[in-house]
């Protein structure tokens, strides 16, 4: 009987003498057919079948289109489990390193998909830079806007589209009326999300096809709904957590992701309650301290800054072989602008409280040149990945319920 090194070498053999039939305008990367190599290798092994969603959906096929492995790169979360299990693993002459592989692959799908193309180009080069050179071009914009006009109103820009209610009430909606940073940040939100909207459509579109075709269903939403609602393959596989800088496990980059995500969502909350307030029972802000809308953003702020904290430590920490070191500015970039838009909302507190002019005009131009900066780059960094991994995950939970067209699926 042949060993299991025998018959991965024939594996290996295979996939490197064995090109995929490819459509005109449809051949694999550099990135893509390291991917298919790798996972030929991994078919032949399957050691890591039960770790995550991958190696189940892996077993599948027996070959891997571009469609394919655009779907398994975002159903990877980049854990670092199977490295550190693999054999196989650099400096074997195999150099498996699925969690580096799939990354790489990820970083095209972020480009590939992005609408439109050039922005997304341009984003994955020089994430950290255009991030926070966006975010400070705009406060510094919004910063003089209201220095040059409050020389002429005395006022601020409380002077544009601001009611005298507003003036009158002080705060920040005497600088930035409310109408007015509607009219600021609506374009800006309604682009991202006509931006992410048409990515992840092209993105559904072309992995349909790949995952059986059968359609969205119930039990299907409710168990990928609850594996990206519990980060369900941040844990290694077996409930111990994953990697980071070497090779014990550790929960911490589960709870971090969990902190950053839960707190951009209260924080959401906090902004959606409030324009409900304002439009549906006519409470315009500032609002008091124990009202819903300041309850939900404190804690959503400092649950943000306390994860993106986190997740940064561990982003610049990491061991090389678990990522694509061409997207570390990208990812920075993505962390550093949520980081500034948790504490600049939390100190807006600090000094509304103290009741310093300059200093609250300062700290929310900050703030708003922050927020609007990370409005305008969520389509083309990290928040699309989050996006991509769960419409990989609504279609893998779609195609683990359909018969194995080889026989050879199992499901995880």
């Amino acid at each position: 009987m042949q060993s299991l090194e025998a018959l991965t070498r024939d594996a290996v053999a295979l996939a490197n003498g064995h090109v995929v039939p490819a459509l005109p305008g449809t051949a694999l990367t550099d990135a893509e057919s390291e991917v298919a190599r790798q996972l030929q290798i991994c078919n032949a092994c399957r050691y890591c079948e039960g770790f995550c969603a991958v190696f189940p959906a892996m077993t599948r096929r027996l070959e891997f289109p571009k469609a394919d492995i655009h779907f398994l790169a975002n159903l990877c979360h980049n854990c670092g489990a199977c490295l550190h299990a693999c054999q196989y693993a650099p400096p074997h002459e195999f150099a498996v390193n699925i969690p580096k592989a799939m990354a790489q692959v990820r970083g095209q799908t972020y480009v590939d998909y992005a609408w439109p193309p050039a922005l997304g180009q341009l984003y994955a080069r020089n994430g950290l830079t255009l991030s926070l050179a966006v975010a400070g071009g705009l406060a510094l914009f919004l910063i003089l806007a209201v220095a040059l006009n409050g020389q002429h109103t005395g006022q601020g820009l409380g002077a544009l589209w601001g009611t005298r209610q507003e003036a009158q009430a002080g705060g920040f909606y005497a600088i930035f009326p409310h109408n007015l940073l509607v009219g600021l940040f609506a374009p800006v939100f309604l682009f991202a999300v006509l931006a992410l909207g048409m990515g992840v459509r092209r993105f559904w579109s072309d992995i349909t096809p790949a995952t059986s075709n059968a359609p969205l269903s119930a039990p299907a939403a409710t168990e990928a709904t609850d594996a990206v609602l519990r980060l369900k393959y941040l844990d290694g596989g077996h409930g111990e957590g994953c990697h980071n800088e070497d090779d014990a496990y550790t929960l911490s980059r589960r709870r971090f992701h969990h902190l950053t995500f839960y707190g951009f969502m209260l924080c959401f909350a906090s902004t959606s309650v409030a324009t409900l307030y304002h439009y549906l029972l006519g409470q315009a802000a500032p609002y008091e301290i124990s009202s819903l809308p300041k309850l939900l953003g404190a804690v959503g702020g400092v649950s943000l800054a306390l994860g993106t904290a986190g997740l940064w430590h561990l982003h610049r920490t990491r061991h090389p072989d678990h990522g694509d070191a061409a997207q570390k500015s990208m990812d920075l970039g993505f962390i550093a602008l949520l980081f500034l838009v948790a504490t600049t909302g939390l100190a807006l507190w600090l000094v509304r409280v103290s009741a310093a002019a300059p200093a609250l005009v300062l700290v929310l131009c900050v703030h708003l040149g922050a927020v609007m900066a990370l409005f305008a780059t969520l389509p083309y960094g990290k928040f699309g990945h989050g996006i991509f991994r769960t419409a990989s995950l609504l279609r893998h939970a779609v195609e683990k319920r359909q018969p194995s067209p080889i026989g050879l699926g199992s499901d995880a």
